[in-house]
């Protein structure tokens, strides 16, 4: 199996802490995020892993060079520009092999690799896109009004519970096909919607795990939180 990590991104939103450090090389527990991440994909079987990199870049080739250490093989994609989320998968298209996993570099989880990339096979998808169910609690009082600006429902303080994306995807490389250009912006939602559109299968996957986007400050430390409890649960071979 083969992974793509986009790990390019600058982190403005954790600022001032990647100001000088890659938002992936941010310690979690003294152990960088994506040292979490490729530990877990090489338990998952996983044994080839391309990094799409570019903010910082050389830290992160110098931390995890060829992979020999983690015990899988790691190349490096460098943007020279923003592409976007799934604008890197254009740059390395010709070294990816049927099926890949493409996922942020900056999550946090327990999803099993293995199970959603089997379940992507066994479903001939396009595209799957593992999801978790999140909550938002609303701490307001909530109206709907009809086309008059009447009243037509009031309700105090709702939970809404919706499907989100956990930014971890699997893809057929041939069902790419035209919709992935070399050095072109495009992210993942757009190329999601793009599959679905032209009458692909984009296969949706969901299992009982644990899942954190680190991409606020109160995000990061809730991470270090969960993780520093629970090292077992995310690194179960360490």
């Amino acid at each position: 199996m083969q992974a793509l990590i986009l790990a390019g991104g600058k982190g403005t939103r954790l600022m001032p802490y990647t100001s000088n450090l890659p938002k992936p090389l941010m310690p979690i527990d003294d152990i960088p995020i994506l040292e979490i991440l490729v530990r877990q994909l090489q338990s998952y079987g996983i044994t080839s892993i391309i990094m799409a990199v570019g903010y910082l870049n050389h830290m992160i080739e110098e931390y995890f060079k060829d992979g020999a250490e983690f015990g899988v093989s790691i190349k490096y994609s460098l943007e020279k520009k923003p592409l976007g989320t799934a604008g890197p998968i254009g740059l390395v298209y010709d070294d990816l092999k049927e099926n890949f996993i493409v996922l942020n570099g900056d999550l946090l989880t327990t999803i099993n690799f293995r199970n959603i990339y089997e379940a992507h096979l066994k479903e001939r998808a396009a595209a799957t896109i593992s999801t978790f169910s999140r909550t938002v609690n609303i701490d307001f009082g909530v109206l709907e009004l009809n086309d008059k600006s009447e009243l037509k429902s009031y309700t105090e303080k709702p939970s809404y519970c919706y499907k989100v994306s956990m930014g971890i995807n699997v893809f057929n490389k041939k069902s790419l096909e035209g919709l992935i250009i070399k050095d072109a912006y495009l992210d993942i939602p757009q190329l999601m919607i793009l599959l679905k559109d032209s009458g692909r299968k984009v296969f949706c996957y969901e299992e009982n795990c644990r899942w954190l986007d680190i991409g606020r400050v109160d995000d990061y430390q809730e991470a270090v939180k969960d993780f520093s409890e629970n090292k077992k649960v995310f690194l179960p071979n360490s």
